[in-house]
């Protein structure tokens, strides 16, 4: 039997994710008359879009990431919990958490989000580098200025060309922007750093399975994009498939003939799935979920047969226009939230309408001061679209205190456009 709200009582809110989702809906409910409490396994809001700067020493973890709680601080009406959402009771109402407390619910908002896929290979996990959470970008930054020093101490020349081949597979957004900026650390950051080798001499090798790289943007701007990747260095490699990651090196298969490259530093960022939530969602409410794991939605946002659900962001798949599943975006997150916290404050349980998404384009940077652009039918490259880059990032920048986003800003632009030593390693600016 559903719990229901005793009568005078404030309705109680579940918000399961502090992402741009997550945090968001709980900011539109701050002055709501109900009782918001955001659940989420760490204890900071992570930055997604900046990760790969911090993997590569751009930025500071405390640039990326930011407390949940200072977030919400004025909202009097919400309680944040550290906490892992479990189990859904959902003809109860009830969530459970990961230490056996559940939780009673009015409305329950799902905002997991999404992990990083291997596409059932998980034993790659073990052997390569990934690019979704503030650890995985801390343990890349670290493997990355490891191998450099590695192949300083390396005395075989085979055992220094594998610490100086760096492997990047996935050409999106993620791998596009860290392919490039693996090509300037070689190039401009660890120029003069070493006695023995030539970092110059690095290799920066990005595999894609598909014919193009950024496949979102048009066909114009996937080849400025791989102009620019070219241009610093990077030796792109389209329609390969991987077929075994090991602590050696990558082999794939492209036109029906096996390759293999010979690195100690492979990053995978080639695929997400839903965070396992989603599946107890699915598994609670009858929900159908696609090869990804995504919850399929209704067009209200909401789980089917259960209008006081709903569910948000990139653990969830709704037909956008054209009947095409909206992309895993943060602006997509964030419209979401509001579209849903609208019809909460107004006193229903969920959105009934249909959610219409704004598309505000696609932006991805390429190498130092470089960008491209698409908004609404508009195409920008280079400096004007990285500026579009850089100021779309700092408005949807959160937390940190004051001044935060001036501080990300200077650090930013100085390791993007200014002197290429200025480096934040291990939390620190780099000696030059």
């Amino acid at each position: 039997m559903a719990a229901e709200a005793q009568p005078g009582a404030r309705r109680k809110v579940v918000i399961v994710g502090g992402g741009f989702g997550g945090l968001t809906a709980a900011r539109e409910l701050k002055d709501a008359d109900v009782d918001v409490t955001l659940l989420d396994p760490t204890s900071h809001h992570l930055f997604q879009p900046l990760l790969y700067q911090l993997a590569c020493g751009g930025l500071s973890t405390g640039e990326c990431a930011s407390p949940i709680r200072a977030a919400v601080k004025r909202s009097s009406n919400t309680t944040v919990l550290m906490a892992r959402a479990t189990g859904l009771d959902a003809e109860r109402r009830q969530i459970t958490l990961d230490r056996g407390e559940t939780l009673d619910y009015d409305s329950l908002i799902v905002a997991c989000g999404a992990e990083t896929s291997y596409f059932g290979k998980d034993e790659w996990r073990d052997v390569s580098f990934s690019l979704k959470t503030l650890n995985d970008a801390v343990e890349l930054r670290n493997g990355l200025y490891s191998a450099y020093e590695e192949a300083e101490r390396a005395e075989d020349p085979a055992a220094r060309e594998q610490w100086l081949t760096f492997v990047v597979i996935g050409g999106g957004p993620t791998g596009v922007e860290l392919a490039g900026e693996l090509a300037i650390i070689a190039h401009d950051t660890m120029k003069g750093y070493f006695e023995r080798i030539q970092p110059a001499k690095a290799r920066v090798i990005l595999l894609d399975a598909g014919e193009r790289v950024t496949a979102a943007f048009s066909e114009k701007l996937s080849a400025k994009v791989a102009a620019y990747l070219a241009a610093l260095g990077v030796t792109v490699r389209q329609g390969t498939r991987v077929t075994a990651i090991d602590a050696q090196g990558v082999t794939f298969q492209i036109d029906g003939a096996e390759e293999r490259i010979d690195a100690r530093t492979v990053v995978w960022a080639a695929g997400v799935q839903a965070v396992g939530f989603a599946k107890t969602l699915a598994e609670a409410t009858g929900a159908q979920t696609d090869r990804a794991g995504r919850v399929q939605i209704g067009v209200d946002l909401t789980v089917p047969g259960h209008p006081e659900i709903s569910a948000i962001g990139d653990a969830t798949q709704v037909p956008g226009p054209e009947e095409r599943p909206l992309p895993g975006l943060a602006t997509v997150s964030i419209q979401q939230a509001r579209h849903v916290t609208k019809a909460i404050r107004g006193g229903a349980t969920g959105a009934s309408t249909p959610f219409k998404y704004l598309d505000k384009g696609a932006l991805a940077v390429v190498g130092r001061g470089k960008a491209v652009c698409e908004i609404r039918g508009h195409k920008l490259s280079g400096r004007p679209a990285f500026f579009t880059y850089l100021t779309v990032h700092m408005y949807y920048l959160s937390g940190g205190g004051p001044g935060h986003r001036v501080k990300v800003l200077i650090d930013w632009i100085s390791a993007r456009v200014g002197d290429p030593q200025n480096q934040v390693i291990d939390g620190r600016l780099a000696d030059s």
